[in-house]
């Protein structure tokens, strides 16, 4: 879903980014299995999720989507979240994104045999038409949505949620805008708690 911010959050650590990157894969204890710094990156995920879940500015984004999205609208709004982290990139990182992206890229290539299968077979889609990158354009975020509604369990509607984007498209980058900086700062102080326990 929202793998941009994801992996963004994670810092220069790749066990931390990889952990981070696959979380959503990786059910209850599974990721107890792993090497401690991937054991961080699903613990940091899980928190940033945590936070982000009951953040007040991101319950106004999710309310406006609720009535037409109901249980899909946070996973709405972590998409608009990308498309405008992808987007306004440089306002919040000095490394270009083409550089953050193909590093990313390289490194879950490299690391590949310890991604959950799922993950596996997602990555070569996800490198081939570039989504992270993509984010930053609303043709990026529709296919996004329409690959998520395909894969829910419901119909969810999720494939047109752009026009509602458009049509509050100043209204969520100004949620985002407020949100995300809480969030960096957020995650910072997580990766320093965790590298303590």
């Amino acid at each position: 879903m929202n793998f941009l911010a994801h992996i963004f959050l994670s810092g220069d650590d790749e066990e931390v980014m990889i952990g981070n990157f696959i979380a959503d894969a990786v059910k209850g204890k599974d990721y107890l299995g792993y090497s401690d710094g991937i054991i961080k990156g699903v613990r940091l995920h899980r928190r940033i999720d945590a936070f982000t879940d009951s953040h007040v500015v991101v319950g106004e984004s999710k309310r406006r989507l609720r009535p037409k999205y109901r249980k899909y609208a946070g996973i709405i709004v972590d998409m608009y979240y990308d498309h405008f982290l992808s987007k306004y990139w440089e306002n919040y990182s000095e490394v270009s994104l083409s550089q953050f992206v193909g590093n990313a890229y390289q490194v879950f290539q490299r690391r590949i045999d310890c991604l959950p299968s799922r993950i596996q077979l997602m990555l070569p889609h996800m490198i081939e038409f570039d989504w992270l990158k993509n984010y930053a354009h609303l043709e990026g975020i529709t296919g996004a949505l329409g690959g998520l509604s395909r894969r829910a369990r419901y119909d969810s509607g999720m494939e047109y949620a752009v026009s509602d984007l458009k049509q509050d498209y100043c209204k969520y980058k100004c949620e985002f805008e407020l949100f995300f900086p809480e969030l960096m700062n957020f995650s910072f102080q997580q990766q320093k708690e965790l590298d303590q326990t």
